[in-house]
């Protein structure tokens, strides 16, 4: 796997841990790290063996937003120009939100604006209770517009008006009542979460879980029409397939499936 100068990746069997690694910055992002970012995680896509990827920030924070030397390039920009480069974020966001496995956010430290784009687009995200929150994108006359669709879904349409209007700074509890992680831990057990949660979803069907996420996201938006024989055909290819096969079997003979063994 190339080296990249703002991102770096560690395979670990079959799990992919991908750090943020501009400490000096917070973390911030600017075009290389979305460009190389895009580029990793479709490497990594081609990586059949793969069971999961860990997003985490290098330091003492997770991601800071966009980095302040780049937004001062953006400001004399065209328009197509940050057109250009926003679609290219919003491009990213949607990559990592629909790629195969899971991907875990390991929230480290502070996710502030563009940077909470990249927790809202994790599977599941567990915090360090030290890790602070702000959609803060309207004290500087923007608006979380790349990081929305998917900020949306998971707060619903009115903690998402309140935060995007208020711009409020959250710490790590208020982020979890709100939806946008999944579990809350003290810093020194952040590690010990995340690998526990690692071992459970590789307890589970790989093809299940990649099917499992198509559910979540494709069922909301359809009618009744639609979800009534997608989910049916869903289930009946799955029964027949060689995992399902093996699942069931396994279940029915009290014995752990194959993609469980180490």
């Amino acid at each position: 796997m190339q080296k990249y100068n703002t991102i770096k990746c560690n395979l670990d069997k079959d799990i992919a841990y991908v750090t943020f690694c501009r400490p000096e910055v917070h973390n911030a992002f600017n075009d290389a790290v979305i460009y190389e970012m895009t580029d990793l995680f479709n490497e990594l896509e081609k990586n059949l063996s793969l069971r999961g990827i860990v997003l985490t920030g290098e330091g003492k924070s997770f991601c800071a937003g966009a980095d302040l030397n780049w937004m001062k390039q953006v400001i004399a920009q065209s328009f197509e120009e940050n057109l250009k480069e926003s679609k290219a974020l919003a491009e990213l966001f949607n990559i990592i939100y629909n790629f195969r496995c899971p991907v875990i956010g390991k929230i480290n430290g502070a996710a502030i604006g563009g940077g909470v784009g990249f927790v809202a687009v994790c599977d599941i995200a567990i915090t360090a209770e030290s890790a602070k929150f702000s959609f803060s994108e309207v004290k500087i006359g923007l608006v979380p517009a790349c990081i929305g669709p998917y900020v949306i879904k998971k707060l619903g349409e009115g903690k998402a008006r309140e935060y995007f209007i208020t711009g409020e700074r959250m710490n790590a509890e208020k982020a979890f009542q709100i939806g946008l992680v999944n579990r809350v831990v003290s810093d020194d057990k952040l590690d010990t979460a995340v690998d526990e949660l690692l071992n459970m979803i590789k307890s589970s069907g790989p093809s299940a879980i990649s099917v499992a996420k198509q559910l979540v996201s494709l069922v909301p938006n359809m009618p009744a029409t639609e979800y009534k024989p997608f989910t049916a055909e869903m289930i009946a290819k799955l029964r027949i397939s060689e995992e399902g096969q093996e699942g069931m079997n396994a279940f029915l003979e009290k014995r752990t499936p194959k993609w469980a063994k180490e």
